[in-house]
């Protein structure tokens, strides 16, 4: 029972969030009649996997989760101290060639949405293609039945 105009916040463990999305996905994926029986033995199986081969996707959703949460730790930087030019001037130059590996990192996913792309054209183009020969050959057979009646009826 949750208190309206309660102050407190209980906090959910790390993990537990995706543990929950993972069992939803599969919910709704599955549609089982009895969901806390499906959701036993979802469990269980992840106990079982956890045990074989010692990874624990609860661990790895935490982590993945607190660097997307934290991202912004890893991309600031601590700002040029204001003794020596030349020191401002190398951590510039430092940040200049810093810019090219994120603009790389950045083109690779655009290419993969490209070849994406790209093959989600090549695909419709083949299928546009399929159809026209379809069509012709739909029609090729009926002008040949027309000319074998026109044939019969001679």
């Amino acid at each position: 029972m949750s208190i309206p105009f309660s102050n407190t916040h209980c906090r959910i463990p790390q993990g537990f969030g995706n543990l929950l999305e993972g069992l939803t996905r599969e919910i709704l994926r599955e549609q089982p009649d009895n969901i806390p029986a499906f959701a036993a033995a979802y469990f269980q199986s992840l106990l079982e996997k956890r045990e074989k081969t010692n990874f624990d996707p609860a661990e790895w959703g935490s982590k993945i989760d607190d660097r997307f949460y934290n991202n912004h730790a890893f991309e600031k930087q601590e700002p040029p101290e204001k003794c020596d030019p030349k020191q401002e001037k190398s951590q510039i130059s430092a940040k200049e060639e810093e810019t090219p590996v994120t603009i790389l990192d950045s083109s690779e996913e655009d290419k993969e949405k490209e070849e994406v792309a790209a093959v989600k054209i090549q695909a419709a183009f083949r299928g546009h293609i399929a159809r026209e020969e379809v069509k012709k050959m739909k029609t090729d057979s009926l002008q040949n039945e027309e000319d074998e009646e026109k044939e019969e009826n001679k």
